[in-house]
């Protein structure tokens, strides 16, 4: 599914982000990618999605070079990747089926595709009683299960989920974590980049841990303890 050869990042100032990455994601895999701040987990989970190039070396979605999609398609080549944030980024002005939809509007869907798929959505991040609440009426854990929705809504092959916990409580991050493993569990590639060894833990998954922008080690399934 994703495949880094070799792969370095260096930000202007000579700062290396990453060094010399090789890593192998397979189809329907849950992987955990942790580390300190400034480890290089964002980076990472940018040049998957081509927010970011690399530097040297190369990576691979479903066997083709990230780096020849031409600008202009990006936004196409991203509806296979489903990607989840620390901060939401909910429209405030929207309900939560609107915010949903709206990534269906974008893609140029009708009004009776969005009518009909959204509550389905909806429905499996636990969200079809509160379609027509506003994101200031949801608690924070509400919040991120709408962006999930979001992210679920074009049916991706990866889920990326950048630090989605880093805002919430234990009770709510754990919720987070499960709806994670349900959709990993529906066949979705998923990719989970924190810092909370806790959330990791009871995750149980292979567990990648990133020091100073080089991979320290990869554990298939087991437990974080640095």
């Amino acid at each position: 599914m994703i495949k880094f050869e070799k792969v370095s990042k260096v930000f202007p100032g000579d700062f290396v982000a990453l060094e010399n990455i090789n890593l192998l994601v397979k189809k329907g895999e849950f992987v955990s990618v942790v580390g300190h701040s400034g480890a290089g987990k964002t980076t990472l989970l940018k040049l998957i999605y081509a927010e970011e190039q690399p530097t040297s070396g190369k990576v691979y979605f479903k066997d083709r070079d990230v780096s020849t999609i031409k600008k202009r398609y990006v936004p196409y080549f991203r509806r296979n990747i489903g990607m989840v944030f620390q901060d939401f980024k909910l429209l405030t002005e929207k309900t939560v089926f609107e915010n949903v939809a709206y990534a269906l509007e974008v893609a140029g869907k009708s009004n009776r595709e969005i009518s009909e798929e959204v509550p389905g959505i909806l429905d499996i991040v636990g969200l079809s009683n509160k379609m027509e609440k506003y994101p200031e009426q949801l608690s924070g854990g509400e919040q991120q299960k709408v962006s999930m929705a979001r992210a679920l809504i074009h049916c991706p092959s990866v889920i990326i989920a950048d630090e989605p916990t880093g805002n919430l409580d234990p009770t709510s991050s754990w919720e987070i974590v499960q709806l994670l493993i349900k959709i990993n569990g529906m066949g979705t590639t998923v990719i989970l980049a924190t810092h909370d060894k806790e959330v990791v833990n009871k995750a149980n998954k292979r567990v990648v841990v990133l020091e100073k922008g080089k991979i320290a080690s990869d554990i298939k399934k087991g437990k974080y303890t640095v």
